[in-house]
């Protein structure tokens, strides 16, 4: 079945779920609306565990629902809460990304974030370059030999253009003895969201 070529969201999910398998411990840093927590649910299984973060709670509320109505069993977690331990299920934390390595019980096999603001949201709340690059900073740190982070960034909207350029310059300077890194783009749309996808060596 042919679909569509520039699914930029469902490519990075796909190039997680090469490397992901049941049982592992994931990362959301962007839960959003549920659409990459679910995706991330559907890889690790019953037996695994999803981390995902964010400042709204509405977009917690949105992704618990989502993830009670797939099967999943859900915790949710408020402001302050320290670090997690390893359990399967979900882990909505209504926490900055920023604060990523202060809550996770392990190292990550897969994390994804979608950048931009939450769809049917406020659209002034954004992710921000400064608050974005050392979120992805604490990702390669509790990134797990083998693991990938994928990235969508959306410069379509106001402050999404610097957002993209520190996102790629921060892509760009990795260590190549320590990650290998891809960028999709769509190269006749110059607002189309983008993916950046590092895996880091063993």
């Amino acid at each position: 079945m042919k679909r569509d070529l520039i699914r930029i969201i469902q490519w990075g999910q796909e190039l997680l779920s090469e490397v992901v398998q049941l049982g592992d411990l994931v990362f959301d840093l962007t839960a959003g609306n549920g659409q990459d927590t679910l995706a991330l649910y559907q890889m690790v299984g019953s037996t695994g565990q999803v981390v995902a973060f964010d400042i709204q709670s509405q977009a917690l509320l949105a992704t618990r629902e989502r993830m009670v109505a797939a099967g999943a069993q859900v915790r949710l977690h408020p402001q302050g809460t320290q670090l997690l331990r390893s359990d399967p299920g979900i882990d909505l934390l209504e926490m900055c990304h920023t604060e990523l390595t202060g809550g996770v019980p392990g190292l990550a096999k897969g994390i994804i974030a979608n950048l931009g603001y939450l769809p049917g949201g406020q659209r002034e709340l954004v992710t921000r370059p400064d608050s974005t690059v050392k979120a992805l900073e604490q990702s390669c740190s509790v990134l797990a030999a083998g693991g990938r982070l994928a990235v969508v960034v959306y410069p379509g909207h106001p402050g999404g253009t610097e957002e993209g350029t520190a996102v790629t310059n921060f892509f760009t300077e990795l260590d190549d003895s320590t990650f290998k890194v891809l960028q999709m783009q769509v190269s006749n749309r110059s607002q189309a969201p983008f993916l950046f996808v590092a895996e880091k060596q063993s």
